[in-house]
């Protein structure tokens, strides 16, 4: 039987040289498994919009980047509807943020209530304790910052904030308005559509700047306006719309993060 190519005899006295040090031997194929390795890093972050914006730096990173839970502080004037549905979404892990206080111009109001019940501080601030409305903002400012929150969020909070607590929370005030934003600003939102004789109001999430009802627009959503609707029927819906905004876009932000350009708030 004959081998091809023939088989070669080493000629005499040759004798075998020693095997290149292991690190020789190796480090091609090395370089190559880290390269496939990168390449496979790269294509899963690429695939991951949270991964990718923690590599990017975004404006504010989302909870993902940190590996902790958002901190929420929720200022309310009333009733605290929002303030529950903020409260029954962070019970869950998931959800990616946990309300740590919950403040109040008011003594006594039902919000309050929820909060205690469900074993989250308060605190209230009312302004007539203080002797003008720029000592009530310093101090309304450092008692929600004494909490070190990453997001507050104004659910039927019935007071102007002032420029030390806009300076504070800057990009970080989030406020949610019963209309379709700019359109009816101010506390009259469903009042005023109906006398306007739209058809379709709706609500609005934004982040609070100095003017009234003016900042960036997160989200929207429209409600119909119906021909026999009373101002009563129309802000009950419109209620319900907005709270199921709130707490779907707050989830959102903690998780995902958001960058503010301009007016145009981008949420990956």
């Amino acid at each position: 039987m004959r081998a091809w190519p023939p088989a070669r005899q080493p000629p005499i006295g040759w004798r075998r040289p020693l095997d290149p040090p292991l690190t020789q031997r190796t480090a091609p194929r090395l370089r190559f498994v880290l390269r496939e390795l990168r390449g496979v890093a790269e294509f899963r972050r690429r695939q991951n919009p949270v991964a990718e914006a923690c590599q990017r730096g975004r404006t504010v990173q989302p909870v993902g980047c940190r590996d902790v839970t958002t901190r929420l502080v929720v200022l309310v004037s009333g009733a605290g509807s929002n303030l529950q549905a903020l409260l029954d979404a962070s019970a869950d892990p998931a959800y990616g943020a946990r309300i740590v206080a919950v403040g109040s111009d008011r003594r006594g109001v039902a919000g309050l209530d929820r909060a205690t019940a469900a074993g989250v501080p308060t605190f209230v601030v009312p302004v007539g304790d203080y002797s003008d409305r720029s000592e009530w903002d310093r101090v309304l400012t450092a008692r929600v910052a004494g909490h070190r929150p990453d997001l507050v969020i104004s659910a039927g909070f019935r007071k102007l904030v002032g420029p030390a607590f806009l300076a504070e929370f800057q990009d970080r005030y989030l406020n949610t308005h019963n209309s379709l934003l700019p359109a009816f600003p101010g506390i009259h939102g469903p009042r005023d559509a109906l006398a306007y004789g739209v058809k379709v109001s709706g609500a609005t999430l934004f982040f609070v700047d100095a003017g009234v009802d003016t900042g960036p627009i997160v989200a929207q959503v429209a409600v119909p306006v119906h021909e026999d609707d009373t101002v009563d029927m129309l802000t009950e819906r419109i209620k319900d719309a907005e709270r199921r905004q709130l707490v779907a876009y707050v989830g959102r932000l903690v998780r995902e993060g958001w960058t503010i350009a301009g007016r145009k708030v981008t949420i990956p």
